[in-house]
């Protein structure tokens, strides 16, 4: 194979050059590759076996290492504290899933251990999170209506294992922050029935949230009014908490259990005031201990629920996967990101079994965790304990608790969430677009359905990224002064433009979908269409020939017939050369080629020069295969520059023509090579 060369002019005022030698591509046996690959996988050793099981169970690796003496105090604190949390949460979010709070008991119980043994983050806190719950709660309700009898959410989670982490690589974190917005207004508009004590049927389908209100303003006569101003309280004394917590949390050793002592408070005054049996406010009920025997997943539901499962498999493993990012790379450590599917997985398919719904990670605990000292995942099975304790012995004592008092946890908690509206004008000055993204994404997560608002926001961000690319930046280059630099002349003063040539540049990959705006923006800026000067040549060429034949040695414009050529070339055609800055072209495809390829030959019929300039490796191999330097790229050295200088160097400047090179075959640059070697040893 013939090996290719690449010289270059240093662009520092010199004479030195240096060549660059294009790597040889040794070709690769893909049959051969993977069967070797095979045959590694399949061969089993005892070695390979336990670096299997280490890397499948990290708490392998990171527990016979554990600093007891540095680590346990930070994480029994922070265990205790996120199961202090935990419980009225789970208690909470079973209103959201639409199913008795035992089950909610479970999944954090279930969670936390499972994570400890197979997750490799040492801070995320993984168990019930608001928005999964809401999701859940929209197909346990749709299911409740189709089958009279949902005992489980077994087939949902064994479902979400096969979907989890599709897709999930195209959301962006202005649709995952439009997509919880409006679900939090969703979640927020499912509790408000709560606090008022009002009886309504539970939307569904799209449109909840406007359906929802109107059913509210139709019953807002029926109010209970106990349950009114037991919430306005709670929520008074959260938020009030809330506040306090968080404008003095740098002098607070562990946030404040304010959810706990409000549920512990309100349970009390609910049970000795009869607020149930005197004023009809709706309870919690029985909660009872222990574990429900394990069941066998329904595999006929599992069809039914297979498409809700994918926008929840989705929207789990990303905010999993994000926090454990974000917070390794806090504390400097590394998490692997293909283990975390396998855990967050495993934490909704095993648990599955035992009646627990989806999981994923949640902020706010995650937070919470480290805040109170959180050193590794043991703190996760503290937290598991204090909810294994509940559900044992405790659960009973939560009978009459009112659903009002969980229903302003709930909101409460969203806070962080629906602040968000409050970043939409500095979102708007950074990112016009990633704003858009968001406010689409929000309003169809609000407006229609959570999993229609995750598709419509992953659906709209690949189309803005699809129009940036079909409409991107286009400029005409000028000079920085005394330099080898070139930029915008739009939006820089005192650069010098180059006589006779004109420098164009393109911020796009050059493919199928923006091919057409490539060529505008080019005869725009050039103020020159190939096309239609060609046409006007033949066209005058036709009246020459038409003046000739009546004998008149005279043109139609009363030049001799001699002078008639430089009647051809127009007036204003200012520039004799175009040099198109490929930097920004990332890549190009068979239209990308036979654009550039059209151009070279309208703008060669009128005499103009094409140079390419700043070409990386693939586009260059693009360009060869497409045959844009001909068959034996014998003028390839005339073409295709190392730099916008360069080009220009050698368009206007004939003593550059040899130390301008970009490319040349190997047989070529000899010539080249020994030409050089003289010029600089004459120096």
């Amino acid at each position: 194979m013939e090996r290719q060369l690449e010289a270059t002019r240093m662009e520092n005022n010199t004479s030195s050059c240096f060549l660059m030698e294009r790597k040889t591509r040794v070709k690769i046996n893909r049959k051969e590759t993977m069967v070797a690959k095979l045959r590694k996988s399949c061969s089993c050793t005892p070695q390979k076996l336990k670096n299997f099981l280490m890397d499948f169970f990290p708490v392998l690796r990171w527990l016979p290492k554990y600093r007891c003496r540095e680590y346990i105090w930070g994480d029994i604190m922070s265990g205790l504290v996120i199961g202090i949390i935990l419980v009225p949460q789970a208690i909470a979010y079973s209103l959201l899933a639409g199913l008795k709070p035992i089950y909610s008991l479970y999944t954090s119980f279930f969670a936390n251990i499972i994570y400890f043994l197979m997750g490799t983050s040492r801070h995320v806190s993984v168990g019930i999170f608001s928005l999964i719950s809401l999701m859940v709660g929209q197909v346990v309700d749709r299911e409740l209506l189709l089958n009279d009898n949902l005992s489980n959410t077994t087939a949902f989670n064994l479902t979400i294992c096969y979907a989890i982490g599709f897709v999930s690589m195209y959301l962006s974190e202005s649709v995952l922050d439009g997509f919880a917005t409006g679900a939090s207004l969703t979640i927020l508009t499912a509790q408000v029935k709560y606090l008022i004590g009002i009886k309504i049927p539970r939307s569904q389908g799209h449109g909840m949230l406007v359906i929802t209100w109107i059913n509210i303003f139709r019953n807002i006569s029926q109010a209970n009014l106990c349950d009114v101003i037991t919430s306005a309280i709670c929520i008074v004394v959260l938020v009030t908490a809330k506040e306090i917590g968080d404008r003095y949390k740098h002098k607070l050793k562990f946030p404040l259990p304010t959810e706990l002592v409000v549920i512990v408070v309100a349970t009390l005054v609910s049970h000795y005031g009869k607020l149930n049996e005197v004023y009809a406010s709706s309870v919690s009920g029985a909660i009872p201990t222990g574990f429900i025997p394990p069941k066998v997943p329904e595999f006929n539901l599992m069809l039914r629920v297979a498409l809700d499962a994918l926008p929840l498999a989705i929207v789990s493993f990303v905010f999993t996967v994000s926090l454990s990012e974000m917070f390794a790379k806090k504390y400097a450590y590394t998490i692997r990101a293909n283990q975390e599917m396998f855990a967050v997985g495993f934490c909704n398919i095993i648990p599955s079994f035992f009646h627990s719904f989806a999981t994923s990670a949640a902020l706010a605990k995650t937070l919470v965790k480290t805040s109170t000292g959180c050193q590794t995942q043991i703190s996760g099975v503290i937290s598991a304990m204090v909810v294994l304790l509940v559900l044992l012995f405790l659960a009973p004592l939560f009978y009459s608790l009112q659903k009002c008092v969980l229903a302003c946890i709930i909101i409460v908690s969203l806070r962080g969430a629906l602040r968000k509206f409050r970043d939409v004008p500095a979102r708007y000055y950074v990112n016009k677009v990633d704003t858009l993204v968001w406010v689409v994404t929000m309003s169809a997560s609000a407006l229609v359905s959570t999993e229609i608002g995750l598709l419509v926001g992953i659906v709209f961000s690949m189309l803005c990224i699809i129009v940036r690319t079909q409409r991107p930046r286009t400029a005409l280059l000028g000079q920085i002064q005394d330099t080898s630099f070139y930029e915008d002349d739009l939006e820089y003063e005192n650069l010098s433009t180059v006589p006779k040539v004109k420098i164009f540049r393109f911020e796009a990959p050059l493919y199928y979908a923006n091919r057409n705006y490539f060529l505008k923006s080019l005869y725009r800026l050039t103020n020159l269409d190939p096309n239609l000067e060609a046409a006007r040549r033949k066209k005058y060429e036709k009246k020459e020939k038409r003046h000739l034949k009546k004998g008149n040695h005279k043109t139609a414009n009363g030049l001799g017939i001699g002078e008639t050529t430089l009647q051809l070339v127009p007036k204003q055609i200012d520039f004799q050369a175009l040099v198109v800055d490929c930097s920004s072209i990332s890549f190009l495809d068979t239209t990308g080629v036979n654009t550039l390829k059209e151009i070279l030959k309208d703008y060669k019929n009128l005499n103009i020069s094409v140079l390419l300039a700043c070409c990386n490796p693939s586009v260059i191999d693009s360009l060869k295969r497409g045959g844009y330097f001909g068959k034996d790229f014998g003028c390839m050295q005339e073409m295709l520059f190392y730099s916008i200088h360069n080009a220009v160097l050698f368009l206007v400047v004939p003593s550059c023509k040899i130390s301008c090179l970009w490319w040349a075959d190997a047989t070529i640059i000899q010539g080249y090579k020994r030409t050089i070697k003289h010029k600089t040893s004459q120096l």
